[in-house]
């Protein structure tokens, strides 16, 4: 559980917490290994899990033939974003049960994610306000820098497949 929350103490998410609090969540985690390329989660699969990174890097994979006009033809997955330890993944799931919109692939051998419930963790933020308070301003703060830097990438794409259609 000490590991545990020397990762957590890492995460975005859980920055301000205290020791006690930190314990708490620990006590809701457990641990998974992947292998190179092993898919964590699919695009499209029911979402009800948060994923923290204690080792290892783990690519953010879109298939872009899901808004392809040209619906038959199959494309290779697209890598948005490469994530390593201290980041999370997966945390839509404590926003909405909807499905998830990327596949999460590990990028390196034994990569290890801490793996947290989103029923447990809701559970925790809905028992300990002020816990649930930090964890979702925090939760606020890294879905926009991750919502500013897809917006990046979309402008690049759309700059550059300008640039293409016009040269």
């Amino acid at each position: 559980m000490n590991s545990f929350i020397a990762i957590l103490k890492q995460t975005e998410i859980f920055q301000g917490l205290n020791q006690t609090q930190l314990e708490l969540i620990a006590a809701i985690c457990s641990e998974r290994t992947f292998q190179t390329d092993e898919v964590i989660f699919l695009e499209g699969a029911t979402s009800d899990e948060l994923y923290v990174i204690a080792a290892g890097e783990v690519d953010i994979q879109i298939n872009p033939a899901l808004v392809s006009r040209t619906p038959n033809r199959v494309l290779p997955s697209s890598t948005i974003a490469s994530l390593t330890r201290g980041q999370c993944f997966g945390e839509i799931a404590l926003v909405d049960q909807g499905v998830r919109s990327a596949t999460a692939r590990a990028a390196k051998k034994n990569t290890r994610v801490l793996v947290l419930p989103s029923q447990k963790l809701l559970g925790l933020c809905a028992s300990f306000p002020e816990l649930g308070f930090l964890i979702m301003a925090n939760l606020a703060a890294d879905m926009a820098l991750k919502m500013r830097n897809t917006d990046l990438l979309i402008r690049e794409e759309l700059l550059y497949s300008g640039i293409r259609k016009r040269g």
